[in-house]
């Protein structure tokens, strides 16, 4: 079981294949603050919507000097599409065991139309430039979700 985490814990490091089978690691960003946020599935509609708010985004993100990686099960070739299906300028991580998921908390027992799965509770996690958890926010709803990022990159 994970370690609960919240602002000022050490964010829990990892190292996964992005869109392209290039290894990702937390440490690989430091001196920056990362957006690290996990979503369900590529190509839905929630997920879809938070991907492009992130895209819309990213100017005033990077001057904030941050950058935005999200994180799903899927695999790299659903990356792919979903990446060039929507212009999307940021890596797409592929956790399909949900290793790094369950480090962080957020692969969770869900419930649709009454049947029960595991699967990513939509969270985000803005990490410091020294690896320390800086704000997170769990169920994330994705209307307005990314002016909540924002101001926690820009605090």
């Amino acid at each position: 079981m994970a370690i609960e985490l919240e602002v000022g814990t050490k964010a829990p490091d990892f190292s996964l294949p992005d869109q392209d089978g290039k290894r990702v690691t937390l440490k690989s960003f430091k001196g920056k603050q990362v957006v690290l946020y996990f979503y369900p599935k590529d190509d839905t509609s929630g997920c879809t919507k938070e991907a492009c708010d992130f895209r819309d985004s990213l100017g005033p993100i990077t001057k904030a000097g941050a950058v935005v990686v999200g994180v799903s099960k899927d695999g790299q070739a659903a990356h792919q599409k979903f990446i060039a299906k929507y212009g999307l300028p940021f890596a797409l991580l592929s956790d399909e065991d949900a290793a790094v998921c369950t480090a962080y908390g957020v692969y969770k027992e869900k419930s649709m139309y009454g049947r029960t799965y595991m699967g990513i509770e939509r969270s985000t996690f803005v990490i410091d430039a020294t690896g320390r958890i800086k704000a997170l926010f769990r169920k994330v709803k994705v209307p307005g979700h990314v002016d909540e990022v924002l101001a926690a990159v820009k605090a």
